[in-house]
């Protein structure tokens, strides 16, 4: 049977070797995102016959295992057998696989024909967004959010500072701090992600991340970070702000699209959750496409 380990940093350079040039369209498989969310996805790992296959564990889903990475098209038979075998002896498991894109979802069809159950994860779709558009707001739609950039740009003496910059460390997650007390209601995520934004800078020097706090007259107003997978597509993994500057979010957005982003085509946005509020925010910036993500189960 087959044993899984905690993620790691050790299993950075690892997972980066599995994925070569970033293939996928979800923000679901780089590493950054694993290490971010480790503890609150429960992320473990497995090697089967040079397979890379990863496990999450997550409150409405259960525990499934993501797409598995390194598989060739004649181990993937033995391979799905073989994880259907660890799933019986585990109830956590609702689904086998979880964050599965079409692609895989593909492939698994050709392999189990109609044994093959599956469902749109819909509150789990990534948005996508055109990275030129995020920088130049232009257009009716955008106008809403050029106006509260141009607010905070006019009304704040401002300063972009690099969140490699010792410096901000402290600033930052005393933010981030600051703001999940902000929140009325404390949901688990919310308390996981600050621990897992602590983690990421504690090691930015080992992560391939890009980041920014914005300072107004020298006391920190927000920052956020991400990072590019390929030429085609980066992500934003966290946004943190203090409201009380007016525009905070819209500046933060375009600054770091503009400043650090330029040179992707795309920009990865993560999904909404099911979240109204958060739908509805997301929505305002005109994503050009959705990248569907699944749940798929084998029947016996």
């Amino acid at each position: 049977m087959m044993k899984f380990n905690i993620l790691t940093l050790e299993q950075r350079d690892l997972l980066l070797n599995y994925l070569g040039d970033y293939k996928f369209n979800s923000y679901e498989y780089s590493f950054l995102t694993l290490f971010l969310w480790r503890d609150y996805c429960q992320v473990e790992w497995s090697l089967y016959k040079n397979a890379l296959i990863i496990k999450k564990t997550v409150d409405q889903k259960g525990s499934y295992f993501m797409q598995p990475l390194g598989v060739s098209e004649e181990l993937l038979p033995e391979l799905v057998e073989e994880l259907n075998a660890v799933r019986k002896q585990d109830p956590s498991f609702k689904f086998l696989f979880g964050d599965v894109e079409e692609p895989f979802l593909l492939q698994l069809k050709n392999l189990c024909g109609h044994k093959i159950e599956f469902r749109e994860d819909q509150n789990n779709f990534d948005y996508i967004y055109d990275t030129q558009k995020l920088i130049d707001l232009s257009g009716n739609k955008l106008h809403r959010k050029k106006n509260l950039y141009n607010q905070f740009v006019n009304k704040y003496n401002y300063e972009i500072r690099d969140i490699h910059d010792q410096k901000t460390h402290g600033d930052c997650l005393a933010l981030a701090e600051q703001w999940v007390q902000s929140q009325k209601t404390k949901h688990k995520e919310i308390i996981f992600e600050l621990e897992g934004i602590k983690r990421v800078f504690q090691n930015l020097d080992k992560l391939n991340v890009l980041g920014m706090a914005v300072y107004v007259e020298d006391k920190i107003a927000g920052f956020t970070f991400g990072e590019k997978v390929n030429a085609q597509m980066a992500i934003i993994q966290v946004e943190k702000a203090d409201l009380k500057y007016k525009g905070i979010y819209a500046f933060l957005n375009k600054a770091f699209a503009e400043n650090y982003l330029y040179d992707t085509l795309n920009i990865n946005r993560e999904e909404d959750l099911g979240l109204s509020g958060l739908r509805k925010a997301k929505m305002a910036y005109e994503p050009i496409k959705f990248v569907k993500k699944y749940l798929v189960d084998i029947a016996e």
